[in-house]
């Protein structure tokens, strides 16, 4: 039986080096399970592996999507799921990475959906006042506080997923992979990686596209471009827009420890930032 490799964690921690490196080693195909880097054009906001840093090595559910298109959770599941055959096919081992938790486990997981338009359910890059505010379209007399995110986030989805869901059933026999290092320095890591962002084009390109899409949902919920939106639209100040990317992407950051702790069961291990390579030595025993 072919691998199934999941490499999850937050933002930034080193998901991408990593599937790398085990797709050389066990003649994998890569499969992306971040909810940002399905868009094309959505590159340097998403930090997607450029061409180069793929290596070579088959990427697929990447860069495929325009923005301007609707894609949920339901769309993913069918769509990995057919990768995974394809690969499979073709004797390949299959290492799927990313940090959007929900599009994982519904892919590997018994997750059903009742309805398939009512699908598009991935909450993640939404702040507290957005979720709230699509919880009021759908429950205008709600008595849940607004800040209680995972009850606001079940009222939202109560209608879109069968009840007799199965979803801690797990489907395949993969390996779950997860990368973690200390508070402090992940959050400095991310402060420096969206310093970057801004030096590598983020305004620009968040410009263009947002004059070609200026009703794109995922351009307008994605951290790093909301926020920028903002400033093009003369809300805030570009220093304030750069520091709100950085305050929610390591609100994210926290988000995403939860859920993948509270969610699956994961192997976590902690990245040598000063020698990658006892990263990849110590994974390469829990997946051999």
């Amino acid at each position: 039986m072919n691998k199934i490799i999941v490499i999850v964690g937050p933002t930034g921690v080193g998901k991408t080096k990593l599937s790398i490196e085990l797709a050389k080693r066990y003649d994998a195909e890569i499969i992306n399970g971040d909810s940002i880097q399905i868009y094309k054009d959505l590159n340097i906001g998403s930090a997607k592996a450029t061409i180069e840093e793929r290596e070579g090595i088959p990427h697929h559910l990447l860069d495929f999507k325009n923005i301007d298109e609707e894609y949920s959770v339901y769309d993913y599941q069918k769509d990995c799921r057919n990768k995974i055959d394809e690969i499979r096919k073709r004797n390949k081992n299959i290492i799927i990475v990313g940090g959007t938790g929900l599009y994982i486990k519904a892919a590997l997981f018994d997750y059903r959906f009742n309805k398939e338009e009512k699908s598009n359910n991935n909450y993640e890059n939404y702040t507290n006042d957005e979720l709230y505010n699509i919880l009021l379209e759908k429950e205008p007399n709600t008595l849940i506080h607004k800040n209680n995110r995972q009850r606001v986030i079940r009222a939202i989805e109560k209608e879109n997923i069968n009840e007799n869901n199965n979803c801690n059933d797990l489907l395949y026999d993969a390996i779950f992979i997860g990368l973690t290092t200390d508070r402090e320095n992940l959050y400095d890591i991310i402060n420096k990686r969206v310093d970057i962002m801004i030096n590598s084009g983020l305004i620009e390109e968040t410009k263009e596209l947002y004059n070609k899409y200026p009703n794109s949902k995922a351009l307008n919920t994605a951290i790093g471009y909301k926020e920028l939106i903002e400033y093009l639209n003369n809300n805030i100040t570009l220093d304030e827009a750069i520091e709100l990317i950085k305050k929610n992407s390591r609100r994210y950051a926290k988000r995403q420890y939860t859920w993948f702790n509270n969610q699956i069961d994961i192997d976590w291990f902690d990245v040598d930032y000063d020698n990658f390579d006892n990263t990849i030595t110590n994974v390469t025993k829990r997946c051999d």
